[in-house]
């Protein structure tokens, strides 16, 4: 049985967590962070506190539907509070790639749905007035570390401004992509302009915070051990160490982390869980901090093998999926700050401050998924790293599923679950695929 009062694992010690903190009381986490003591019943039960279940109990809140949410965590534990802080208009398939596989007018309602989750996320914290999250509208430059690279995205970016109407990307050559970013590793690169940066647990924590204020019921340290169909009249019961729950609906919005409990385990088969492992630098010298990075945006690079970075506390954060084995587990953050020198040099001695890793959700089809698994579940799920907005969006429209409504979905409405195939073994799978994609990314691929 899992204890109804403690997380299941510590909160990883990330730059996030220490930054948050330092705020004021009034910033502290969420209400009462109070588990679940007695039996309930409501409209609909959300399972998951990140971004997708929040969103969801917003959208449920505005519609005046009785909801609660419930996590076998406190906020922010997953997830949602431990990714890169990137804010995209974009999928892991790029939009020429649907358009070669599903047609041109699926391309445009894809594009159309992945801005649309950059303005949900500029909604929310205007909404909620979450200054501390720090969102900036600066932008994310794709970094090509090849020739071969530089040529792809730059066809991606004239395609998207040609096929789509969309004249938000822009090349960037070699000099002006040295000069930003601080490294002479790059050939060119790419500018996205409908992005940004965040600080993810403060926009996490400050969407339950005002969730809360709203009077929607956050239980954390809840894990739903038990979900099975009500024994008389429709509705579904849900079993937690404190209590039983009773709801006519409920949202399964746990993605990566879908494993911890028995009742979500079948979300899990989904997807190939993914580690993600980031450093946070001590905070740089005046020197430093004037030459790396100048635009504040975020930063990604075109290996298949990817790192991402980005400047945030005056400190360089850096992170990349290329670290295996168990969280927190040292030899992948050793490979990454061997990553962040080779790129920036001038970092070399340089002190690493925070280290830590989360798991991301990766689909089979490279697309979240969004639809309903029977007749009073609905579920979203699988980010593929992409999912600051995508979540926030996806998250209301599970909420619109759950209530009968038909939203706009594309290519990522789900008819019923869809398990990876060969999912049990997915592990030696991944770390197959895992040192291929190293191996081309080494000889230049």
């Amino acid at each position: 049985m899992l204890a109804p009062t403690t997380p299941l694992r510590p909160q990883p010690d990330s730059l996030w967590r220490a930054m948050a903190a330092r705020a004021p009381v009034t910033h502290a986490p969420v209400s009462t962070g109070t588990p679940l003591n007695r039996d309930l019943s409501v409209d609909v039960a959300v399972i998951g506190a990140g971004y997708s279940g929040l969103a969801a109990a917003y959208a449920l809140q505005k519609r005046g539907v009785d909801c609660a949410v419930f996590d076998a965590n406190p906020v922010g534990w997953g997830a949602s509070g431990r990714n890169g802080g990137v804010v995209s208009s974009k999928f892991r398939l790029s939009f020429p790639t649907i358009e070669r596989m599903h047609g041109l007018d699926t391309a445009k309602r894809m594009h159309r749905l992945a801005h649309d989750g950059v303005r949900v996320v500029e909604s929310l914290i205007d909404e909620f007035k979450l200054e501390r999250a720090q969102f900036e509208h600066t932008g994310s430059l794709r970094c090509a570390h090849t020739e071969r690279a530089f040529a792809a995205i730059r066809a991606e970016a004239d395609w998207v401004r040609t096929a789509l109407g969309d004249s938000s990307m822009t090349v960037q050559t070699r000099e002006e992509v040295t000069h930003e970013t601080g490294s002479t590793g790059f050939i060119g690169g790419v500018l996205s302009a409908d992005a940004g940066t965040i600080l993810p647990l403060e926009y996490v924590r400050g969407l339950a915070r005002g969730l809360t204020a709203r009077r929607v019921p956050i239980y954390e340290s809840t894990p739903i051990v038990e979900m099975t169909r009500a024994r008389t009249g429709p509705g579904v019961t849900l079993r937690a160490p404190g209590g039983t729950v009773r709801a006519k609906q409920v949202i399964v919005a746990t993605n990566a982390y879908s494993g911890l409990t028995s009742a979500t385990a079948p979300y899990q088969r989904e997807l190939v869980p993914f580690r993600s492992a980031m450093i946070a630098t001590e905070r740089l010298s005046p020197e430093l901090d004037a030459k790396l990075m100048v635009q504040r945006r975020s930063y990604t690079e075109t290996r298949r093998m990817m790192k991402w970075f980005r400047k945030v506390d005056g400190r360089m954060l850096f992170g990349g999926r290329d670290a295996f084995g168990k969280e927190g587990q040292d030899t992948g953050f050793d490979a990454l700050q061997r990553a962040m020198a080779a790129l920036f040099p001038d970092l070399a001695g340089v002190r690493v401050e925070y280290r830590w890793s989360g798991y991301v959700g990766m689909t089979f089809n490279a697309l979240p998924h969004i639809g309903r698994s029977d007749d009073t579940t609905t579920f979203c799920l699988g980010y593929n790293g992409a999912g600051i907005a995508m979540a926030s969006l996806l998250g209301q429209h599970a909420a619109a599923l759950a209530l009968g409504e038909t939203p706009e979905l594309a290519l990522l409405a789900q008819q019923g679950l869809r398990p990876v195939p060969f999912h049990s073994l997915r592990a030696p799978g991944v770390r197959l695929v895992a040192a291929w994609y190293q191996f081309l990314d080494a000889v230049g691929a």
